[in-house]
């Protein structure tokens, strides 16, 4: 699996105007989001390491209680375990990375 198109990946809305491409490697999960703007993402954690890249748009994001509003170019690093939570202030398009595997988004 060298190359792959994302655009032959399955569309996925795990939260409503959040939806999603997924992309597992043997390592890490890749997700591909293309988000409503106000569209929220209720606080939660999980046991990944999560890299967040806003490749398009506004987001803020909540890690440990410290809000951001993340733009293009902006990443943010969530220790696993970490409670984080999220709101699109525009249609955002991000690229979340995640160590290990997500085997929940499968």
């Amino acid at each position: 699996m060298p190359f792959v198109e994302l655009n032959d990946l399955p569309v996925r809305e795990p939260v409503s105007g959040y939806r999603v491409r997924f992309l597992h490697t043997d390592n890490m999960t890749l997700a591909y989001w293309e988000i409503a703007g106000g569209s929220s993402m209720p606080e939660h954690a999980h046991p990944h390491e999560q890299v967040v890249n806003v490749v398009d748009g506004a987001f803020e994001l909540t890690v440990s209680g410290e809000t951001r509003t993340l733009s293009a170019g902006t990443v943010a690093v969530i220790a696993p375990d970490e409670p984080h939570s999220g709101r699109a202030v525009t249609d955002c398009r991000i690229i979340d990375a995640f160590h290990p595997v997500r085997e929940d988004y499968r």
